[in-house]
């Protein structure tokens, strides 16, 4: 069997500082802004010439976090609940053999060696081992479909106190982002394990960008923001 070894071509660097509460999808936050920043000695202008005639790209990266290399054959994906298990190359697990995975995104702009791109479901400091361009005649089959995901997710309701929708604000201004929108859109998709248990005295949080946010469930089918404040490097989520 013959072996290959990777280089990655650039990093990401997005708002996600861990796993939770990523979007299981791309697109899924379309507000999400995401810097991918080629590395040496691909660092070229010239590499990304043409992409502002593209409006979108397929990156190709590796799952750097997930742990050791998994031949496992089957695994748990979120859409049958977390429980049932099926074959691995059905899914888009985090779980895969050789670790690669691919993510749609909109191109936003270029500058200099780095692509702007948005959409993108990337943890902070993801490896990119390519870029592709989208090609619509191609990329897009007719009658193409997905037993297992029909369609997106169905949203929870976000619901934000007077407090934290003026720290959003705030930080918002701060970071140059619309962090109000960007924490709706990622939450309203129910970050946690399909699997687990409605509890509403829970208090959930995740690190974006050097914000701590925390938020809790006081019913199933809704969110409510609790805190939303700048975070020390000692400061760990309690989901």
């Amino acid at each position: 069997m013959s072996s290959h070894t990777i280089t990655p071509v650039a990093y990401a660097r997005s708002p996600f500082r861990e796993k939770f509460a990523i979007p299981r999808q791309p697109g899924l936050a379309p507000s999400v802004r995401t810097r991918i920043e080629l590395t040496p000695p691909f660092d070229d202008p010239c590499a990304l010439e043409g992409l502002t005639d593209i409006t979108h790209v397929w990156l190709l990266f590796l799952f750097h976090q997930v742990g050791s290399r998994n031949d496992s054959l089957r695994v748990r994906p979120p859409r049958l609940g977390g429980n049932e298990k099926t074959g691995v190359f059905s899914t888009r697990s985090t779980h895969r053999p050789n670790g690669i995975g691919q993510s749609l995104v909109k191109v936003e702009s270029v500058e200099g060696s780095c692509l702007w791109v948005s959409g993108a479901d990337l943890l902070d400091g993801t490896p990119i081992i390519d870029i592709k361009p989208f090609v619509p005649y191609a990329d897009i089959p007719v009658n193409a479909g997905n037993r297992m995901a029909p369609a997106a997710p169905e949203w929870l309701e976000v619901i934000w106190t007077e407090a934290t929708e003026t720290e959003a604000r705030k930080q918002g201004q701060r970071l140059r982002e619309n962090v109000m929108q960007i924490v709706t859109e990622c939450l309203q998709q129910d970050p946690r394990p399909a699997y687990q248990k409605h509890d509403e005295s829970r208090v959930y949080g995740v690190r974006l960008w050097d914000l701590q946010v925390r938020w809790r469930y006081p019913t199933p089918d809704s969110i409510q923001l609790v805190s939303i404040s700048e975070a020390s490097d000692d400061t760990l989520p309690d989901a």
